[in-house]
């Protein structure tokens, strides 16, 4: 395996650049895709290359289940460095465990206390909660329930009925779209690796843009739009924060670049193109990424193999 086994962890440097280009040059769209799969894989894959070195850390510890031809020099000079790295592996794997773990615990528990929430009020695609609070939010429905949008009297008050046409739509491409998976994906992928945190901001972002965009092809007015989620961000401010479960869903105005995205919506719609030519920044930067993902997943591949073979000529498996 040598150095290529360390290749998956950092190879998620290679997509920063387009982590910061696509949300100004690709429709969001194809960035949330993009990046949410660029993610996806190269989590899948450091993760793969940490549970190989932490074998062969593990195999040299004292009381270890592991078969002894697996401590072999043979077996540890396939990782430079084993005795540091191998032993290091074993915490970080499982803290990766453990953080991913208790992130989708906390992300089912939210879920099932929102529908909760929601007891009482009539099975509608639209759920009004008497509220003070202003806030609006996507809730997917799955095992526990329909899917529905969730919007507070306070937060309606403060739209027109155009306005609250635009939130409506944008609330509905994110339950069409499933964006909450785009979004549990990507916060997954930056816990197995700390290297793919702009990513997970990134899509954040894109996800919002395509669901604005598809508000405002619904609605046929991109200032509407724009006026609605700025009146929306005002009211959310200056209000009390909303319930925590709120967070479980896609909230409408939700905290960060709001004048950007209203800044997105007063300019002319973007192009659905095809993938960019390398010839362009955001056109290397896409190409980049795609290089490093699949660097990282033959890296990961090859170091599987080579380990398997590896343990398999030190004792039969």
């Amino acid at each position: 395996m040598g150095v290529f086994v360390f290749l998956p962890l950092v190879l998620p440097l290679t997509a920063w650049p387009i982590a910061r280009l696509a949300e100004q040059h690709l429709h969001p769209r194809t960035a949330t895709r993009m990046l949410t799969w660029v993610a996806a894989v190269m989590a899948v894959c450091s993760t793969v290359c940490l549970c190989l070195v932490m074998v062969v850390g593990t195999a040299t510890l004292p009381g270890n289940p592991l078969p002894d031809g697996w401590s072999d020099p043979e077996v540890r000079a396939a990782v430079p460095y084993d005795e540091v790295v191998g032993k290091a592996a074993i915490p970080a794997l499982c803290a990766v465990l453990l953080v991913c773990a208790r992130t989708l615990r906390r992300h089912g528990r939210a879920r099932r206390r929102a529908h909760r929430a929601l007891a009482g009020l009539p099975d509608t695609e639209v759920a009004v909660l008497p509220d003070g609070t202003p806030y609006a939010y996507a809730l997917p429905g799955g095992g526990s329930g329909r899917d529905r949008v969730v919007v507070t009297t306070a937060l309606l008050d403060r739209l027109d009925s155009g306005e609250r046409r635009a939130l409506f739509a944008h609330e509905r491409a994110h339950l069409t779209a499933r964006h909450h998976r785009f979004l549990l994906a990507v916060r997954l992928a930056a816990h197995a690796n700390p290297f793919l945190r702009p990513l997970r901001t990134a899509v954040s972002y894109a996800a919002e843009r395509w669901a604005d965009e598809e508000a405002a092809r619904t609605v046929g007015d991109r200032r509407t739009v724009a006026t609605a989620i700025g009146k929306a961000a005002l009211a959310s401010r200056s209000g009390p924060p909303p319930p925590a479960f709120a967070a479980s869903g896609a909230p409408f105005a939700a905290p960060g670049p709001v004048p950007r995205r209203v800044a997105a919506l007063l300019a002319p719609a973007p192009a659905t193109g095809p993938w960019p030519t390398v010839f362009t920044s955001v056109g290397l930067a896409a190409w980049g990424a795609a290089a490093g993902t699949a660097v990282s997943a033959m890296s990961s591949a090859n170091a599987a193999v080579t380990l398997f073979w590896i343990l398999h000529t030190a004792t039969a498996l």
